[in-house]
């Protein structure tokens, strides 16, 4: 079965802008600016957000490194397996692209049950809780819990409202980096 990934960002600003790629003075500031201007999603993130972002990304790459992945960047870049419409919602100017999750090699992606925060942050005893999956383990997870975006598009049932893919490798996005 061919399975998609996608991508949402704003098209003013346009795809895979990474904050987490940036300086850390840099990064803040820009996550500062966006909540200032307070048009996304994003506007309601916290203040000391990229420095917890940066701890849960060095965990993920650690789990996923245990696993056998390979990254080949500091940071990844987001994706989510399959569509989330919800996601369209986090930015005045929405826009997506997708692509076959084929065109990363199964040792530069990793996938958490859900964004990245609350999976590894929200402790409610769930067993896809704190874990990061390689292709073939999300597959087996989705054949045990479903795709949120199914039965979870409003959020009503929890945190989770995707698989988020986390991209370590930038050659199948390069065509987008600018």
């Amino acid at each position: 079965m061919t399975r998609f990934l996608y991508h949402y960002f704003d098209a003013s600003r346009g795809p895979f802008r990474n904050l987490s790629g940036l300086p850390i003075p840099d990064a803040e500031r820009l996550s500062r600016q966006i909540v200032r201007e307070g048009r996304a999603f994003a506007a309601k993130r916290p203040e000391g957000y990229m420095a917890v972002r940066r701890e849960l990304e060095a965990r993920a790459r650690k789990l996923f490194e245990d696993k056998g992945g390979r990254p080949r960047t500091a940071f990844p870049h987001y994706m989510t397996l399959e569509a989330c419409d919800w996601l369209l919602s986090w930015y005045e100017n929405s826009d997506c692209l997708s692509m076959d999750w084929d065109v990363f090699p199964e040792d530069a992606i990793s996938f958490t049950y859900g964004d990245l925060f609350p999976t590894m942050k929200v402790q409610d005893g769930k067993p896809y809780r704190g874990q990061v999956y390689t292709k073939s383990e999300i597959v087996q997870v989705i054949d045990a819990y479903g795709m949120p975006q199914s039965w979870n598009a409003n959020g009503e049932k929890g945190p989770e409202r995707y698989i988020e893919a986390q991209i370590w490798d930038e050659e199948g996005i390069r065509a987008w980096l600018v």
